[in-house]
This record gives C-alpha cells, structure tokens and sequence, in this order.
C-alpha cells in the first residue's frame, strides 16, 4: 500500500471566473500552488481543474431529492452528478478555489458547484443543533479578485464571500480556510499591478511562516 508521504499530494482546484486563464483568481491560484509544491518538500502535486461554469444549476428532481425526508431509491442524473462531485472533493487532501467576487458575493458558478455538495445525509447531518459535517477537514485555500477594496481602512466595497463560504464550506465539515485577495483590479494598470503584488507577498508570506 502506498503511504500518505509516497503519493502525490491531489490538490483539486475549482475555477470560478468565466475568463479563463485572463482572470486574476487563477493567476493568485498559482501563486498558491507554488507555495503548496515549496512546502511538499519534493512531494508531488496531482492537480485537478474543475471549470465551474461547465456546471448544470440543479434541477426539479434534485430539489425534490433534498426535500425528501429519506434518500430516494431512484437517482436521478442531477443526484449522480452531486455525487460524484462529493466524492472528487472527498478523495482531494486540499481544495483550491479560485474565484472572482461578483456584486460583493461569490459567482453563480460557485453557487451551483456548494449547491451540488451541501447534501443533506450525504455531507451534513441535521441535528437540533444544526447541521453537522461528515466530510473530514483539510486545508482549503480561496484566492480572490474583487474589482474594489475589501480589505483594510481604504475598503469600500462590502464582502459577503468570504463569510459566506465560511460558513457555507463548514456545514459539510470544511474548517480550515485560508483567504488570499488582489483587489482593486478595476482601478487601472498601475493598481493592479500593485495588487497582484501584494497578493503575491501575501502567499509567500504564510508559505514561508508555514
């Protein structure tokens, strides 16, 4: 049997811009994956990219299957896709998202990949208490775009991604998120470079302390 320590490290990353390789997301992403590839140590990276945008939004006989207090003995393809989008997060030792915001939220691509995952008895169990995660934790990092500031005493734009995925990631039992931002990438050529800039320092700052 191959040990932990022997095989690649599966880094499955989720790309949430529908530019492509132009978006900013991507590009901080691979700042991460540098990081990721220095503090393995020789460890191999197996890398899977998921386009979000390629998604399906879920529907009618999904929102049924969720509805339904018991697991319906007939998926449908909606059910099979969710599943298998569980088990491809379920098999990653770290999940990578790299998204853009969209009107101070995450993109609807995103939305639809949590809206496939977050499944009742399936990622989450319901308690009195609330929902608890069955997925085990592993270290999930978010690299971010937003056209505005979201950080610091010059922020002007509100953030509801970063709490939202907070707290949306950790219903399935995903608690160990990491942020990292180029921000202000509306503002000229002058500023995003200095963006990209910072949110580069940024990684190699906690890569370095990691």
């Amino acid at each position: 049997m191959t040990s932990s320590a022997n095989r690649p490290l599966r880094v499955l990353r989720l790309i949430g811009s529908p530019r492509g390789h132009e978006s900013e997301s991507l590009r901080l992403s691979q700042q991460v994956l540098e990081g990721l590839a220095a503090q393995a140590g020789g460890r191999a990276i197996e890398l899977i990219d998921l386009d979000l945008n390629t998604l399906p939004h879920v529907d009618s006989d999904y929102a049924m299957a969720l509805a339904s207090p018991v697991d319906l003995p007939d998926p449908g393809p909606a059910q099979l896709r969710s599943h298998q989008l569980i088990r491809q997060l379920d098999e990653a030792d770290v999940l990578l998202i790299a998204t853009p915001m969209h009107n101070y939220t995450v993109p609807s691509a995103l939305k639809v990949w949590i809206d496939h995952i977050v499944r009742v008895r399936v990622t989450f169990t319901p308690t009195p208490q609330g929902k608890v995660g069955v997925l085990r934790d592993r270290p999930v990092y978010v690299a971010i775009s937003s056209g505005g500031l979201i950080s610091g005493e010059q922020a002007r734009q509100p953030d509801f991604l970063r709490p939202y995925l907070q707290v949306a990631l950790a219903t399935v039992g995903l608690q160990a998120l990491q942020f990292f931002t180029v921000e202000g990438t509306a503002r000229g050529e002058a500023a995003l470079a200095e963006a990209r800039a910072l949110g580069e320092a940024a990684v190699r700052a906690f890569f370095s302390a990691g």
